[in-house]
């Protein structure tokens, strides 16, 4: 069976009055759940970057061993070719044989080259790999640190967070689903955490516009869930402002004396 609106607007306002101390037992913690997840983030950052140095170190190193073999090949040939050369039998087949050793001679030279920068760039990518380690451990340290003092703090307030979870659970199984829903993308979406306020001195009390008079009506008669037209936030009732009644004041009449004519 439905509950009846009054019901569904009890369930609100409980649930909302858990929300609301949670929210104030974890404001205790400060920004240091942020902080702790930040460096965590940072940390992975780190990691990341130095696996990625390492692997371009190690495609490095492949290509220092592939130009080695290179020059190994064109070492071969220029041995080949001058083995040739010796039987030659015209000048032109000894050009051709000089030509191609040159081209031997400048793959080789060229392979050299190409050795010396990837080497060059692996020194590089092992400082960067080592500055970026050395930044990781002060990161680790800072976690370790942070981490702690969370740690700490939690522990001080366990024990009550853990009978708020266990009431708020409760809470939410008297909300049917697609209610608890709108109230927790309403609560996301609040600065404050209120997704459930009080109409006070004609006004809402999460965004503090003002309520029509009629709207006010519908709220006090639940008969159906009204929402803030301006926030969206659930209005559950409207408080009443009692007013101080001032004191009358008295006047006094002046006494007045007839005098008597002699």
């Amino acid at each position: 069976m439905e509950n009846t609106v009054p019901q569904k607007l009890a369930a609100l306002v409980k649930l909302q009055s858990i929300d609301s101390e949670l929210d104030e037992l974890r404001k205790v913690r400060g920004d240091l759940p942020e902080e702790v997840q930040d460096l965590e983030d940072e940390i992975v950052g780190y990691e990341t970057r130095i696996e990625k140095f390492k692997k371009e170190a190690n495609e490095l190193e492949e290509h220092i061993q592939q130009k080695k073999q290179a020059i190994k090949e064109s070492q071969q040939l220029l041995q080949k070719y001058e083995d040739q050369q010796m039987n030659v039998r015209n000048n032109r087949e000894y050009d051709a044989i000089s030509k191609e050793m040159e081209l031997q001679d400048l793959e080789i030279q060229i392979s050299n080259k190409k050795i010396k920068e990837a080497q060059t760039a692996i020194e590089g990518k092992k400082k960067q790999i080592d500055d970026t380690k050395h930044t990781l451990d002060e990161r680790n340290k800072d976690l370790d640190n942070k981490k702690k003092e969370l740690e700490v703090i939690v522990s001080e307030t366990e024990v009550e967070e853990e009978k708020l979870l266990k009431s708020r659970e409760k809470a939410a199984e008297n909300l049917e689903e697609r209610l608890y829903n709108s109230y927790q993308r309403i609560r996301l979406n609040a600065a404050n955490g209120l997704a459930v306020v009080s109409v006070k001195r004609g006004a809402c009390g999460g965004c503090f516009n003002m309520v029509p008079p009629q709207r006010q009506a519908d709220v006090k008669d639940k008969k159906k869930l009204i929402v803030c037209e301006h926030c969206g936030r659930v209005l559950a009732d409207v408080e009443v402002v009692e007013e101080v009644e001032k004191p009358k004041r008295t006047t006094r009449r002046k006494a007045t004396t007839k005098t008597k004519a002699k």
